[in-house]
This record gives C-alpha cells, structure tokens and sequence, in this order.
C-alpha cells in the first residue's frame, strides 16, 4: 500500500500568499491536525449519543474513582477548557452519566461521581477510542511520537 505524501499545510488550505513565518505555519498545521483529529473523535461520540466534553467528564470522574472529585477539581483537569462546567454537568448527569452530590465536609461543595452506566459507556469506548488513536497516529511510530510528545510539551509550558 503505497503512503500519500504530505504536501504541507499551505498547499492543504490553498493558502496563495507565504505565511508571516514558521511558526504562524506551525500554528496553523497543529491548529488543522487537531480539528482533523477532533472531528474523528467527535463521530465517535455522537453515535454513542454523548460530547467529546461529556466523554472528558467521564475520563476524569473514572480516574477519580469511589470518591468523585469537585466540580472545580474536574474543571482544572479537562483537555479542554469548558466555561461552564455546571451546565456540562447537569447534561451529563442528567444522561445518567454522572451524580451529584454535596461534600459532608464543605456545604459549598459539590462532588461528582461516574454512575455504573457512566463506566459501562466507556467500557464500550475503550477499543474504539484505542483503534481511532493507533490509526490516526500510529502512522508516526513509537519514535515519532516521542518527539512530537516532547515538542508539545514544550509549546504547552511556553504557552502557560
């Protein structure tokens, strides 16, 4: 099977005039790459009914385990950003995804927990998810991605 080969990213976006520098190109093509992956993922999750948001939620509230985090804590986690994680909540929860409840210890507090049909979802996404990830950067290999890992990382801290 023969491989396409790339043909950069102002050739993809029929971009006529040179970009302002390499890294207005380079924001653009990782800008282009995660809406690419994004839209993937986004399928995915429509046929089961749920956000790749809502799918995040429950990554995070399975991690969390028995004790559940506050709501807070899971919006410090997400990929991401989502202004109002209350309304994301009350979705999810009301889809059976999640319950809410106060914190004994602080009244102000309310700690989400993933239901069992919340982890019966993700259980049923967990290959699907795998699959999607290993065909779309498995192409890179081990040691591609490595790199690519360690350059995002260095993008991330510059940007925070």
């Amino acid at each position: 099977m023969l491989m396409a080969v790339p043909k950069g990213i102002q050739t993809e976006i029929k971009q006529t005039q040179p970009f302002t520098g390499l890294e207005e190109e380079t924001a653009i093509a990782l800008a282009r790459t995660a809406d690419q992956l994004a839209r993937h993922c986004d399928e995915l999750f429509k046929a089961h009914g749920l956000t790749a948001t809502q799918y995040n939620v429950l990554r995070i509230l399975r991690g969390a385990g028995k004790a559940g985090l506050a709501c807070r804590e899971i919006a410090a986690r997400m990929i991401k950003r989502d202004p109002d994680i209350t309304r994301l909540l009350d979705r999810t929860e009301g889809a059976g995804w999640c319950s809410r409840s106060g914190d004994p210890d602080d009244r102000r507090v309310i700690v989400a927990r993933i239901t069992p049909k919340g982890l019966e979802l993700l259980k049923k996404l967990d290959r699907p998810v795998e699959q999607l990830n290993v065909k779309m950067l498995g192409p890179v290999g081990p040691s591609g991605l490595r790199s690519l890992l360690r350059l995002l990382e260095e993008v991330r801290q510059a940007a925070a």
